[in-house]
């Protein structure tokens, strides 16, 4: 305790003297704005919510199927946040814990019936924003990829996490696999979890194939996927 308070501390006197900002505090508005062309920056994320813990561990589900309601960008606000968002502003710290504080994943989303225009887009947890990687409902094609799970396709949209194994392999070696694997099931029942309390329902998947899944998401060959995620309302 008495550690962490001496380093914020001495980074705000670092900041102070040099004129550097060292950590950048971001705070976001309670609706959607666009602020240009593939850029979307969500509503501030809830921190308190109606429903305990307890009750959502309770009910957590595997669904597979989904009213076909579009999902607001509230709740995309949210299920992002619940994956990789800040909570921890001062040292970037996440709502996942990652090995070293290294955040080797990257989490996109395939939307189609939602609040936002279909299309792919990735999250930045830094800024809390969604960056349009490529429009139009790919939905389909990310099902097809999957060996035709139809939950893909009928789901709202889907979450689709990624990772950049070097990012935490290049301090831990071959152990840093296994690091980046637990980090991805943290992030992932954050999502389950997350979508529960919303009244929505999600099922991790991990049958597809690698290279057709980066293909729909127009990434290269370092992005590993490991769970296609689709959410709808129960």
């Amino acid at each position: 305790m008495l550690r962490r308070r001496f380093l914020k501390v001495a980074a705000a006197i670092f900041a102070a003297i040099s004129g550097i900002t060292v950590f950048k505090l971001v705070r976001e508005e309670a609706e959607m704005v666009i602020e240009s062309e593939g850029v979307v920056k969500l509503p501030e994320p809830r921190k308190t919510g109606e429903i305990s813990v307890e009750e959502v561990i309770n009910i957590r589900r595997s669904r597979r199927s989904y009213s076909g309601e579009l999902i607001s960008i509230k709740d995309i606000s949210q299920l992002c946040w619940a994956a990789q968002g800040i909570t921890e502003e001062a040292y970037g710290f996440r709502a996942a814990p990652s090995a070293g504080a290294l955040y080797p994943l990257e989490i996109f989303l395939v939307v189609g019936n939602s609040e936002l225009d279909a299309g792919i887009y990735q999250y930045s947890p830094s800024t809390h924003r969604l960056k349009l990687v490529k429009k139009g409902d790919h939905r389909r094609v990310l099902c097809e990829a999957s060996l035709g799970q139809s939950a893909i396709e009928e789901g709202a949209l889907c979450i689709v996490v990624t990772a950049i194994y070097e990012r935490t392999t290049r301090k831990y070696g071959e152990r840093g696999i296994r690091y980046v694997h637990m980090e991805a099931g943290h992030a992932a029942q954050n999502i389950y979890l997350q979508a529960e309390a919303l009244g929505l329902g999600t099922v991790s998947i991990g049958a597809f194939y690698d290279d057709k899944v980066r293909d729909v998401l127009s990434v290269p060959e370092e992005y590993v996927p490991l769970y296609v995620m689709p959410v709808g309302h129960r």
